[in-house]
């Protein structure tokens, strides 16, 4: 029989853009579950602070000052994880920017980051994760953190919209290469999260539609939503934790949604 026990002990994991928001939530989550957390992050002070936190509370935490977008820095941190742990078994690429423009006004540089950013740090941190997952007989974990963007288009958000769908594809082609070394991977698509990253979308939105602030959460965020309600960083936290400790691999190369139904797959 499947029995569900949530305890990482042994475990090391990586977080990517873990100083803040729901990156910060799943590294805590994992570390309070017994995991060895990476605080992978641009800004190696505030990555400090969560290592802080998570150790006053009696967890493990690394911080590690990694630019998703470099491969030198992917590896570079990835290597020092795994000589400071001994392994990597659980990667969660959550790292992520966002930038609202209608495609006829978006620059390429700006098409371009935000690739950097969501696709590009994905495979390269899945590549550096590999080269450690498939040497040892354990089970590994690779996580993204994609968008109810990666099924749902919206207004204004071409490069990430795009990007998000991208994640798919590299979550199941990695499903069928993975297998054979035990590795599985998923894709997590939150709706809204009142992160700084969602709070900072309410104003630009509201100034590029002309509309109020309460608009744009009620008739543009929230309005496909059932009851109204922003997905919480707890919840994609215990969703990551559910799939990082799950004892088999029958969620491979699934997206789960956690959207308060704004979409239903």
């Amino acid at each position: 029989m499947t029995h569900l026990n949530q305890d990482l002990t042994g475990k090391v994991a990586l977080v990517t853009g873990a100083a803040s928001g729901i990156g910060q939530k799943i590294a805590e989550t994992l570390a309070q579950a017994g995991a060895a957390v990476g605080i992978a992050d641009l800004k190696l002070e505030a990555a400090q602070k969560a290592v802080d936190s998570i150790t006053s509370n009696g967890g493990k935490a690394l911080a590690i000052e990694m630019d998703v977008s470099s491969e030198t820095a992917v590896n570079d941190g990835v290597k020092l994880l795994v000589e400071h742990f001994g392994s990597i078994d659980i990667l969660v690429s959550n790292a992520g920017i966002q930038i609202i423009n209608p495609i006829h006004k978006l620059s390429f540089e700006d098409w371009k980051k935000m690739q950097s950013i969501h696709l590009d740090g994905a495979f390269l941190t899945t590549k550096a994760a590999l080269q450690y997952m498939y040497e040892n007989d354990k089970v590994g974990t690779v996580i993204y953190m994609g968008s109810v963007h990666s099924h749902e288009a919206s207004l204004y958000k071409a490069p990430y919209v795009t990007a998000k769908h991208g994640l798919l594809g590299l979550c199941r082609v990695l499903a069928k290469e993975g297998a054979q070394y035990n590795v599985r991977s998923h894709v997590i698509c939150p709706g809204f999260v009142k992160t700084p990253l969602v709070e900072k979308q309410i104003p630009e939105q509201a100034a590029e539609k002309g509309i109020t602030e309460e608009e744009v959460i009620n008739d543009i965020m929230l309005v496909n939503t059932v009851d109204k309600e922003f997905t919480s960083t707890e919840d994609i936290a215990q969703l990551a934790l559910f799939l990082a400790a799950f004892p088999t691999n029958v969620f491979t190369g699934q997206s789960i949604v956690a959207s308060h139904g704004w979409f239903m797959s």
